[in-house]
């Protein structure tokens, strides 16, 4: 039990690792970074390799950004399988959507309940 949270926890830093390099080192901006890493889960899981690496990994692989990439060309694909060219927009919107939504929904309360200070 405890190697599994330890896997998780180096392969998830070590994806956090390579964000942070990419903000610090190649200084990129974090829209940019942010692209880079959805991407890269993306090509990945296009490839066959971001499943290996959820079974490895477990959280470590689900939890950062470059799972969101994973989950939008799984969706796709495995649409797209079924109804051609519209399920890769239908498996895209059907896999996210909750999560979209989600951050919709507290990013509404959230700007109820604290008061934002723009910048001068």
């Amino acid at each position: 039990m405890i190697s599994i949270f330890i896997t998780s926890f180096i392969v998830g830093g070590l994806i956090c690792v390579v964000g942070q390099l990419l903000f610090d080192v190649a200084k990129l901006t974090p829209a940019h970074t942010l692209c880079i890493l959805v991407v890269t889960g993306s090509v990945l899981d296009g490839f066959g390799l971001y499943e290996p690496l959820i079974d490895f990994a477990g959280a470590g692989a689900t939890i950062p950004i470059t799972s969101f990439g994973n989950a939008l060309t799984h969706g796709a694909m495995a649409e797209a399988e079924k109804h051609g060219l519209i399920g890769v927009l239908t498996g895209m919107f059907e896999v996210t959507s909750s999560g979209i939504s989600s951050a919709i929904l507290f990013g509404f309360i959230a700007a109820l309940i604290f008061k934002s200070e723009g910048k001068i």
